[in-house]
């Protein structure tokens, strides 16, 4: 199995799609729920479409998210990782998601939740 170099970002509902064109012009790759045609769906379906696509999920919502990955854990289930972001500058949570992208692989990443 080939290790998967770079974090491919899925930026769940509530994150301003400001983030992925910020992310996007430092060359990495970002996709929005919008983008996705996924508006409106809840976030088991967001963290499935995350694992689908191979992307890590960036989200603010943190209680809903830490109980996915708990049940997935559980369940021996696996996922590309989560980041859960606190509400901040969009500016800021680009600094610091560029942060994790240049420092780790999506290999890496994968089953892990990281918080900025």
């Amino acid at each position: 199995m080939s290790e998967k170099l770079f974090i491919e970002l899925y930026l769940d509902e509530d994150v301003s799609i400001l983030i992925a064109d910020l992310i996007r012009a430092r060359g990495f790759s970002a996709t929005t729920t919008l983008n996705a045609g996924n508006l409106a769906k809840h976030d088991r379906a967001q963290l499935e479409f995350a694992i689908g696509s191979g992307r890590v999920l960036l989200a603010h919502n943190r209680v809903d998210f830490e109980r996915l990955a708990v049940e997935f854990f559980e369940q021996g289930r696996e996922h590309s990782g989560i980041i859960i972001a606190a509400r901040r500058p969009p500016v800021l949570i680009a600094s610091r998601l560029l942060a994790i992208l240049g420092s780790m692989t999506a290999d890496e990443m994968k089953d892990q939740i990281r918080y900025i």
